[in-house]
Order: C-alpha cells, then structure tokens, then sequence
C-alpha cells in the first residue's frame, strides 16, 4: 500500500468504529483535559500562560509519583529500581527546563494585556513543587498555611513533610549496607530542612576515592547529583523568564518577584556530594 497524490491509505486493520470500544480520548479522558484551559480575557497569549502551568503541574505529578516510587524502593533495598525512577526524573526535569523556552515567547507588553486576570495566583501556590522541594530536602513547615484552604493539597504537604526524604533513604539504605553513618544524622528530625553534615563527609570521601569497590553507592552519589543540578537549572530558567517578562516587579502572590526566586538558588539537597568533590585527592 503506498501513497498516491500525498495521501495515505488507511489500513484496512485499522479501528475506526468506536461505538463500544475504548478509544483515544477516552483513555486519556481529553474531554475533560483540553476543556480545562479556561483564559479569563480575550488575549491570544493567555493561553500559552495556561498550557505551560497546566503541563508543568501534569509533569510535577508524574515527578512526585517517581519520587515516592524511588523512596519506597531504597527503603525495600531495592536500588536498581531506585535509579530507574530516579534516570526517569531527570529526562522529566530536562523537559521542564526546556519548557521555559515557550513562556519566554511572551512579551512583557503581552503579558501586561492579562496579567491583572491572576489576581493573587502565583506558581509560589503549587503544592506539588512544595512536595517536590520537601521531598528532596527542602523543608519548610511555614509553606503548610499557604495550602490551608486546599485540603487535600495540604495533606499532600503535611505527608511529605514528615516522610524521610530521598537522602534520608539512601543514607539509611548505606547504613543497612554497613556503610559507618552517623546515628545522628539517621535519627534526624525529618521534618526539618537537610543541613550539612560535617560527620557524613568521610563517608563520601571514602566512597568517591574508593569507587570501584564502592561502585553502586558512589553510582547513585552522582545519579543525586543530576537531580540537584537539573533543579537549579529549572530554578535559573524560572528566574530568568521572569526577569524577561515583568522585570523586578513584585509576584502576583505577593513575593518580591525576581529576588525571591534568586534566593532559591542558594538552597541545597544534598550538600555532602558537592562538598566532596574539594576533598577528592586531597
């Protein structure tokens, strides 16, 4: 079967009554998915605004899902299974870098025509980039009074703030495999932020300057490594599209706009696994 004045042929295989069988759009339920874009002005460009949050937020559930999963795994000492979530994560972090490039279409004078539209919505409102910061280490417990009047967001929140972070895991997974980690750091308050370790540093040292006997741990060191790194990149993206758009003026939400974003840049995960690349060869 070929193709004859640019048109193909459908294949005589090939389903098209769909009266009593599952289709496309249905399994995707994209009725109710590309209904869901509702601009509140008459703007063409609102609604590149709306599909790159709405996208992002599709892929921030598919990271939090990947999260958990990758948690869960360490717990069950099950690290080939860890690092396949964690590989995932990291091609969904490209692509929400990447992403930042379509927004960054939009001009401030573009943008001015409905921006008053948000009101006091902001991405600083998203609860699962709360959960995803949480998760990986990033705690705040002032962040829960944001989501007060979104319960079921905020239960999100409240689990993943007092869960064991991704490190919290894979430093109790070395610990299981007799890997010298300090009992304060295993029995740490999990619902604060993760904070330098000075005791955890040999460990690394050890790891890092021994890798070939410490293959699979010093594999995951630098599989944690590209989470952090692809986050600041997605964190640098953020910060400059806004700057490209509204410049410094204040957030919709009430922040100070660009210097709050800045500040982000000076939070860590896992601060051991860069500290030690000083002391290798050392």
């Amino acid at each position: 079967m070929g193709v004859e004045n640019n048109t193909r042929d459908i294949e005589e295989t090939v389903v098209t009554d769909f009266t009593d069988r599952m289709s496309y759009g249905g399994y995707l339920d994209l009725e109710t998915l590309l209904s869901a874009q509702k601009p509140l002005s008459n703007h063409h460009d609102e609604l590149l605004f709306i599909i790159q949050h709405q996208t992002t937020e599709l892929w921030m559930k598919l990271m939090v899902h990947e999260l958990i999963g990758a948690a869960n795994y360490l717990r069950n000492d099950d690290l080939g299974q860890a690092l396949k979530c964690i590989a995932r994560l990291k091609h969904i972090q490209k692509t929400l870098t990447e992403q930042w490039s379509v927004l960054a279409t939009l001009t401030p004078s573009e943008y001015a025509q409905f921006r008053d539209r948000l009101g006091n919505s902001s991405g600083f409102q998203s609860h699962q980039y709360r959960a995803i910061e949480f998760m990986l280490g990033n705690k705040n417990e002032k962040m829960i009074k944001v989501f007060d009047a979104d319960p079921e967001a905020q239960a999100l929140l409240v689990t993943a703030l007092n869960a064991p972070t991704i490190y919290d895991e894979f430093l109790r997974y070395l610990s299981r495999r007799g890997y010298d980690i300090p009992d304060v750091v295993l029995k740490r308050d999990v619902t604060k932020a993760w904070v330098f370790s000075e005791d955890l540093l040999s460990v690394f040292i050890t790891i890092y300057n021994q890798h070939e006997e410490h293959w699979e741990a010093y594999e995951t060191c630098e599989e944690l490594v590209d989470l952090e790194e692809n986050f600041q990149f997605w964190r640098f993206r953020h910060l400059r599209t806004v700057q490209r758009i509204i410049g410094m003026k204040m957030g919709t939400g009430g922040s100070s706009g660009a210097p709050f974003l800045q500040k982000a840049l000076e939070l860590t995960f896992f601060p051991e696994l860069f500290a030690v690349r000083t002391e290798i060869g050392n």
